[in-house]
């Protein structure tokens, strides 16, 4: 029996041999019998060519179960390569070629417009006021280079600014009351007809008119909310009438000497008067009332009757609500608007609550005594940061502060004057409890109060605003 099924091979070395029968299902196995047999030892007659060869001129190779092209002896697994079958494209049609156009200019469409839509959706609404902000971001505009002329400007602005009357009930002498009149301008914010304008536009006010540009009156306007520390308030036309609301820029975006258009009724007479200049400063500090505000400054023309008004970017933007002019009658080209993004960010809390939550009460007055003279005038001979009323029913009057109390300091840090008592109140929160180094009588001592939450005469203090740690007396005061 012969033992070699390869002995009548053709004369194929092992290689050759195995890429003629690469496809079979065992050619692996096939491979490794025939090297063996092509070979047939460690020298003498190949079985197949009768060549003679030995060790030094062709070594016997190991083979194993497969064939490597890269390594003659070796192989693992051999897999014949499956040849891919390209498909037959389908030729273009012309009304495939149609519906691609189509396709393309919807997504480009909505690519270009849903993200605008959604970051209005996202940064337009305060609770359900639904304001108009731009959605660019107000680019800088200089005098030279504004988007829109002055006349695109008002065209473009104006509706939305209204005329603002009111009427308070003022007790005279002999306790006689009579109706004292005031005026100022407004700035619409929403189509239902939100306002916004200065807190002291309407303050004490008992009725407030609103007249628009066509000089269509409405004579029953809601006061929705006020922010006195800000000089904001909201108001509201109640009506189903459909009102033009200013575009809200982005007054972070402001540069020095950028164009600005002032609208308002100046002398509560002259409604949509125009003004137009710079803005000459940014973020500056003007205490107006005893409150320090960070303001814009304009050379825009301002008068009484301005306040409330628009302050307009060279994109017919509203960027400002003019607040104030220089007290300096010497001084001419020194007007001051609070800045829009300072406005919108109290919105919210002014339509759903009336006021700005999280805003500290201190419950009582504070004035800076900077001389001796005026110190005699408190029955006292040191100058400081006086009390010089106490609001009744006050966490103040719980912690047993009084009238001519000087205060040194406030919660461990010294003060000489309002303003920085101010500023360590406005790193604090609601509900903090505070010590106040204070001094009367020729004795110093430490009452501690806890900080309540501002909120307009209108609303009654919450239950909650009790006071923790009252001090109700000091042992160590000449009384």
């Amino acid at each position: 029996m012969n033992d070699n099924p390869y002995e009548n091979k053709p004369n194929y070395t092992p290689d050759e041999y195995y890429q003629k029968i690469s496809s079979q299902e065992n050619s692996a196995e096939q491979y490794a019998k025939y090297g063996e047999a092509y070979y047939g030892g460690n020298s003498g007659t190949s079985a197949q060519t009768g060549n003679v060869y030995s060790n030094s001129q062709q070594p016997k190779p190991q083979y194993t179960s497969g064939y490597n092209p890269n390594n003659r002896y070796s192989y693992t697994n051999p897999t014949p390569k499956k040849q891919k079958v390209k498909k037959q494209k389908k030729p273009v049609t012309y009304g495939m070629l149609c519906l691609l156009l189509v396709a393309t200019v919807i997504v480009s469409t909505v690519i270009s417009t849903s993200g605008g839509f959604i970051a209005g959706l996202l940064t337009n609404r305060q609770g359900n006021l639904v304001i108009n902000k731009s959605g660019s971001g107000s680019p800088s505009y200089t005098a030279s280079n504004a988007s829109l002329s002055t006349t695109e400007i008002v065209d473009k602005a104006a509706e939305s600014v209204v005329e603002i009357t009111t009427e308070a009930v003022v007790t005279g002498s002999f306790s006689q009351q009579y109706i004292q009149q005031g005026a100022g301008s407004g700035v619409i914010i929403s189509e239902d007809g939100y306002i916004v304008t200065n807190y002291h536009v309407i303050e004490d006010a008992s009725q407030i008119s609103v007249t628009l540009r066509n000089e269509k009156e409405y004579t029953k306007v809601e006061l929705v909310g006020i922010y006195e520390a800000g000089d904001i308030a909201l108001l509201k036309i109640n009506t189903k009438d459909g009102f033009t609301p200013a575009v809200l820029g982005d007054s972070s975006k402001l540069e020095v000497g950028d164009y600005a258009v002032a609208i308002g009724n100046p002398l509560g007479q002259l409604g949509g008067t125009v003004t137009d200049g710079i803005i000459s400063a940014l973020d500056r500090k003007v205490t107006i009332d005893d409150e320090t505000m960070n303001l814009l400054q304009t050379n825009a023309e301002i008068s009484p009757g301005n306040s409330g008004g628009g302050l307009f970017d060279g994109n017919g933007e509203l960027i400002g609500i003019v607040n104030a002019k220089s007290s300096q009658t010497s001084s001419e080209g020194l007007g001051f608007a609070i800045p829009i993004n300072d406005v919108v960010d109290v919105l919210s809390d002014l339509k759903e609550y009336g006021y700005v939550k999280g805003q500290i009460d201190l419950g009582m007055s504070l004035s800076d005594v900077t001389s001796t003279a005026q110190a005699w005038m408190y029955g006292a001979n040191k100058t400081g940061v006086y009390v010089t009323s106490i609001n009744i029913g006050s966490n103040a009057e719980k912690a047993g502060f009084q009238a001519g109390d000087i205060i040194q300091e406030v919660n461990g840090t010294k003060v000489t004057s309002t303003q920085e008592v101010n500023d360590i109140i406005k790193t604090l929160k609601v509900g903090d409890t505070v010590p106040f180094k204070v001094y009367r009588n020729g004795s110093t001592g430490t009452l501690k109060m806890k900080l309540a939450e501002y909120k307009p005469s209108t609303f009654k203090p919450s239950d909650t605003q009790t006071q923790d740690n009252q001090s109700s007396f000091w042992d160590f005061f000449n009384y």
